[in-house]
């Protein structure tokens, strides 16, 4: 969840069933301010090509959260404020440029899933805006109404997906859907030490072809109270950035990730 204040172990209980009063408590008492998707700082270089001071760079993501109600709306929802900022550094090249960043911003309500009184997940709707900030040729902007939905099989494997309405209003960019996709899907697996995770998102681009952007990641507890990891991402497709979306990249890269405690968001 958005700044999950316990950790896995607080709130599973001895069959390894998430405790779904704790997971309330949780939603109920945690901070108005959190985290969202991941946040993270990597460096690294393309695969295959040589590597040269123009493919290779830092890339790094903030994400936040802001819960805008006290307590829940009906039908056991909460209202969120949702912030994302990804950006591409290139640190060798001179006077190192940051030549691309994207803003996600978005508002929506997340609800959390019990089945049985078992904590299953969540699902999110929102409204969300995506652009790179510049203007004429080189500007990049679209709009989607998105719902996405988080899973747990069990406290190990966790299963991801997310499905929008788009809103195409980037003059520049009318194409978009055949490079950043119509919908997205996951999986990520953490082993039972719940120091180790494997994560893969497969991004659906547009077209009856099984064409698909695909991120594969690993993480590693430094310690397992923390929520800070090691980290290795690969990058292999369209759209990783908004500015070049119909390059095709294939990038992996490591560095740090922070992580929300129970599950992160895509």
């Amino acid at each position: 969840m958005s700044g999950f204040v316990s950790t896995h172990a607080q709130i599973t209980n001895m069959q390894g069933v998430i405790d779904s009063d704790s997971v309330r408590r949780d939603f109920d008492n945690q901070p108005y301010f959190g985290l969202y998707k991941d946040n993270y700082f990597v460096f690294g270089t393309a695969v295959g090509p040589k590597p040269t001071r123009e493919n290779t760079n830092v890339k790094f993501q903030i994400s936040i959260a802001q819960r805008l109600t006290k307590s829940t709306l009906p039908w056991g929802t909460y209202l969120y404020l949702f912030y994302s900022q990804k950006v591409f550094w290139n640190v060798l090249e001179r006077s190192m440029p940051m030549t691309d960043l994207n803003f996600n911003p978005g508002i929506g309500l997340a609800k959390p899933l019990f089945v049985k009184n078992k904590f299953i997940g969540k699902l999110t709707l929102m409204l969300e805006h995506e652009s790179n900030g510049r203007d004429g040729i080189e500007s990049r902007s679209w709009n989607k109404v998105s719902l996405g939905a988080n899973i747990l099989i069990d406290k190990s494997l966790v299963i991801h997906g997310k499905f929008w309405i788009p809103i195409v209003d980037g003059q520049n960019n009318r194409d978009i859907l055949d490079y950043c996709g119509i919908y997205q899907t996951g999986m990520n697996f953490t082993t039972p030490n719940d120091r180790l995770s494997f994560g893969i998102t497969l991004v659906k681009r547009r077209g009856w072809k099984l064409n698909y952007n695909t991120i594969f990641e690993v993480s590693y507890r430094l310690f397992k109270r923390d929520n800070q990891c090691l980290f290795l991402q690969y990058y292999n497709g369209y759209g990783e950035g908004l500015l070049a979306y119909k390059e095709h990249h294939s990038t992996v890269r490591v560095g740090i990730v922070i992580k929300p405690r129970l599950f992160s968001d895509y």
